[in-house]
């Protein structure tokens, strides 16, 4: 594989200042991006083409409890290739007020998910459906990269792209 400095291309200084933040693993992460990519592909076809390609055999699948069927749906379709380790969002039943004083109920627990998925040696974590906020605590704390599936939009049907190609009503609410 060729390095930044190894390509035959000429390149700008704000080039090369971009390209000299790339690192080994960052290198290998865009080609096994560029590999994965091919059209007429779904999201779900490149993410285990992505994997496999990566030589990655166990994923962790990080969902929302209000996907449940559907994220039992992908890891019965991911087990036919690869181990899976999924886990839902109500990990440990937190109680919502001890991480947000008057919340009420069980708390989701994303960085309880993400740790589990550690403890599991993850190759690979997939986020689908967690909350706006739970993601960005979930990626943070994951030991393994992470992508997203799908992303929690309760208006939108899990779809926000929606939002912006004027298929919603009112975007200023």
């Amino acid at each position: 594989m060729l390095t930044p400095a190894q390509s035959s291309v000429t390149l700008s200084e704000e080039q090369h200042a971009c390209l000299a933040a790339y690192r080994d693993d960052d290198l290998q992460l865009m080609a096994l991006a560029s590999a994965a990519k091919g059209r007429g592909l779904n999201r779900l076809e490149e993410l285990i083409r992505f994997a496999d390609a990566a030589g990655w055999r166990r994923l962790g699948l990080a969902h929302c409890v209000a996907l449940r069927a559907e994220a039992c749906r992908l890891e019965a379709l991911l087990a036919e290739s690869f181990e899976v380790v999924r886990v839902d969002c109500k990990l440990c039943r937190l109680p919502a007020e001890a991480l947000v004083p008057g919340d009420r109920g069980v708390s989701c627990n994303p960085i309880g998910q993400a740790l589990a998925l550690q403890a599991a040696g993850t190759d690979l974590n997939i986020a689908m459906g967690l909350c706006l906020g739970h993601d960005l605590l979930f990626a943070r704390h994951s030991h393994a990269p992470v992508t997203t599936l799908a992303v929690k939009d309760r208006l939108l049907q899990h779809n926000p792209i929606q939002a912006l190609r004027g298929e919603a009503a009112d975007l200023t609410g």
